[in-house]
């Protein structure tokens, strides 16, 4: 009696042959340069902990070619990321009505990136505030 081997499935590259997958890697990717930039105002914040000296040598660090580039990363990756968070929220809520009719799906990734807008035009504005 011969013994069948067990069927193994290949797994490298899986993602790669349907593109919705291939996005979902991509946002879920993205989400490395989120962290990244915590880890970055994590940082800040303790430098500011331990005086100005330790503050005003984090901030000299972060007028650095390297850093300003690294940035600019961070914005295009995390502007991507809040974009796809938006796109996939229609087909992860529950349906909502409103006068008996459905929201559409625009309607709610429109919703969900104008208040993301709205907070952020708020938040820099009390950081421009506060220095003067």
């Amino acid at each position: 009696m011969s013994k069948r081997r067990p069927y193994v499935r290949p797994m490298d590259g899986w993602w790669k042959k349907n593109p919705y997958f291939v996005e979902y890697m991509v946002h879920e990717s993205t989400a490395l340069f989120v962290a990244a930039y915590a880890f970055t105002l994590l940082v800040g914040l303790i430098r500011l902990g331990q005086g100005e000296a330790a503050w005003n040598g984090w901030l000299e660090a972060m007028r650095t070619p390297l850093s300003l580039i690294a940035h600019l990363a961070f914005l295009v990756a995390i502007l991507y990321h809040m974009y796809t968070w938006f796109k996939i929220m229609p087909i992860t809520m529950p349906p909502i009505i409103v006068g008996g009719k459905k929201v559409g799906p625009g309607v709610i990734t429109g919703s969900g990136l104008l208040a993301a807008l709205a907070a952020s035009l708020v938040l820099l504005g009390l950081v421009w505030r506060l220095a003067l």
